[in-house]
């Protein structure tokens, strides 16, 4: 049995993971974490589904991991570090699907990848990493005479934009064309901002209602354009991604994964 602890319990990706590592025939729930302050401190983390599992939701990261092998972690950059710097002392292997991480962040987890193993993906569906492998396709093929346009939106309660998973759609089609994203992306215009510059990705964010989350990347050429997109209506594609990732964890010591290292895309 997978023992697993799932970080930001009581909130939206929290309760989803919980659901779905009580219903999985190969996992089991051993901690239930959330921040200190937070009014769901000392409820078990299956009341939402009517659920007594015994598991008790903890602001005590030590305690939440005592009994974990694996924990998932869809949170706060801030919060996700703090997390890590427990798993890595326990042995803790973690799948992480938080977003907005700094350069800094992402070195420490690459740092901590050499003592456990992580799975680090900005977005944990299977689908939509399949599509980046359509769009590694399509950016090769579509090289020259087109402009690429990254379109996404999300909830209002969403902090960060672009989300992670338009920026690694940006990184993945960048890559394919030898660009640097940093280099020639563009997230905002406004104003007279003169002719495309073709060698540019673009970036638009909206934000709104409770859209789960929705990718689109555009292809746009004279006479014809390509979309290539992806839309979450559930939260459960995230989960159970983040299953099959703690099993392809279960028989690695350490290193630093994606989700495309998980369903064997590289």
């Amino acid at each position: 049995m997978l023992k697993i602890a799932i970080a930001g319990a009581s909130g939206r990706m929290g309760r989803m993971l919980v659901e779905t590592v009580l219903a999985a025939d190969d996992a089991e729930l051993v901690g239930a974490l959330d921040r200190p302050d937070s009014p769901a401190i000392g409820v078990d983390a299956g009341a939402f589904l009517g659920r007594d599992t015994g598991i008790k939701i903890s602001g005590d990261i030590d305690a939440a991991l005592a009994n974990a092998e694996f924990l998932i972690d869809f949170t706060r950059p801030e919060g996700t570090l703090a997390h890590l710097a427990v798993a890595e002392k326990r042995g803790v292997k973690m799948i992480i699907g938080t977003t907005g991480f700094s350069a800094e962040a992402k070195q420490r987890l690459h740092d901590a990848s050499e003592r456990v193993s992580i799975v680090f993906a900005p977005n944990m569906s299977v689908g939509v990493n399949a599509t980046f492998k359509l769009l590694e396709v399509a950016a090769k093929i579509l090289n020259t005479g087109y402009d690429i346009e990254i379109i996404e939106a999300h909830h209002r309660h969403k902090v960060d934009a672009p989300s992670g998973t338009a920026l690694r759609m940006g990184e993945v089609v960048a890559a394919a064309l030898g660009r640097d994203l940093q280099a020639c992306a563009v997230y905002g215009r406004e104003g007279v901002t003169g002719e495309r510059d073709p060698s540019t990705i673009g970036f638009a964010t909206v934000r709104g209602g409770d859209i789960v989350g929705d990718h689109t990347v555009l292809f746009a050429g004279i006479g014809e354009r390509i979309e290539i997109t992806h839309k979450s209506s559930s939260r459960q594609s995230y989960a159970q991604g983040s299953l099959r990732a703690a099993r392809f964890l279960a028989t690695r010591q350490n290193g630093l994964f994606d989700m495309q290292d998980v369903l064997g895309l590289r």
